[in-house]
């Protein structure tokens, strides 16, 4: 007997992936009912060989729910992952609405996965578990096994992140510019702040009193809370006209003695990273590349000569997957592989 589980948003990007991977990585479900709002009511979404029909969020009955997996914006996860989670379903929730509440753990398996136990066990649980904004997930997935061995101090970090992360209207923005420069005339930006097509934008999200965007903020207090509080982070968060793949280049600055080749050697034995590192022509992996793979890549690992301590290298992930739904869907599966979820009784 397998779990149930709804997929809020499941018409969109990350909703419709959370289906692919839930199919692909054959997770032990017995029903999956794909949820979004109510004009998407009858609407058809693929679950591996199948077909569903989406439901009405306003009329679905969550009691008999497992788990939620909820990627429908801050909103709705604001209103109805306490109710869902009341009637007792497990509600994994891709928005940043619950990221920085305390009460909420903040999850990426391969990082902090023992968190789960300690929240599972507690009886005034609200049966909420958030996901990481999907640079910060790639990232401390890279940084876990250095700080464990080399105990990081200090991360710099600048993004190159692809409009994908920014939904359909990204992705469309970016095709139907490209197109226009060539056929006719370029839109528009609507959706970006300036045209993105051939052009990379230093901005992403509202931008805050310090002069850091709300995104480069996220990374720092995501970064804190999942891996250490004691680590310094400062970040420069840029759009890229690449359609999936979310790319990094990442310094750290540790408090141990650290060389490439000791942080080749832990990378590679770490839990959800691949090293890709040739010191050649395309001996790295780029965001082509890594469309479609569960992986978050590493390349160019090399010490930096200008501090003590100093590491550099470039971090690649699709961030659909391993940003967003992968890594719910893997927090789903540490509960169920550590025996941490029951089923509910039919």
């Amino acid at each position: 007997m397998g779990y149930k589980i709804a997929v809020v948003g499941a018409t969109g990007n990350v909703g419709h992936e959370m289906m692919n991977i839930l199919a692909e990585r054959e997770f032990p479900a017995d029903e999956v009912f794909a949820v979004a709002s109510r004009k998407s009511l009858g609407r058809e979404v693929s679950y591996g060989d199948s077909t569903l029909k989406c439901h009405d969020l306003e009329q679905f009955d969550f009691s008999g729910m497992d788990f939620c997996l909820m990627s429908a914006g801050s909103t709705v996860a604001k209103t109805w992952a306490p109710k869902i989670g009341a009637m007792g379903a497990i509600v994994i929730d891709n928005s940043s609405c619950w990221r920085y509440d305390a009460e909420v753990p903040l999850i990426v398996p391969e990082v902090n996965a023992d968190t789960l136990a300690d929240y599972m066990a507690r009886n005034d649980r609200r049966n909420i578990i958030a996901n990481p904004n999907c640079s910060t997930a790639q990232m401390v997935v890279a940084l876990k096994p250095l700080h464990d061995a080399f105990k990081i101090k200090r991360v710099v970090v600048s993004t190159y992140q692809s409009v994908s992360g920014a939904g359909k209207e990204g992705l469309d923005e970016l095709w139907n510019q490209t197109k226009g420069i060539f056929v006719t005339d370029a839109p528009e930006p609507k959706k970006f702040t300036k045209q993105i097509a051939f052009n990379v934008i230093p901005h992403i999200d509202v931008f805050m009193e310090d002069g850091y965007t709300k995104e480069e903020w996220k990374m720092m207090a995501e970064t804190k809370k999942i891996l250490d509080p004691k680590i310094k982070l400062t970040a420069t968060c840029v759009r890229v006209p690449v359609f999936v793949g979310h790319s990094e280049a990442i310094n750290i600055e540790c408090e141990e003695e650290i060389t490439a080749d000791a942080a080749r050697e832990v990378m590679r034995e770490a839990p959800g990273l691949l090293v890709v590192d040739k010191r050649e022509d395309g001996g790295y992996v780029t965001p082509i590349e890594c469309v479609g793979d569960f992986a978050t890549f590493v390349s160019r690992i090399r010490e930096d000569i200008t501090v003590d301590n100093g590491l550099a290298f470039w971090c690649v992930s699709d961030n659909l997957r391993k940003g967003a739904a992968l890594n719910t869907v893997q927090i789903a599966e540490t509960l169920v592989n550590r025996g941490l979820m029951q089923k509910k009784a039919a």
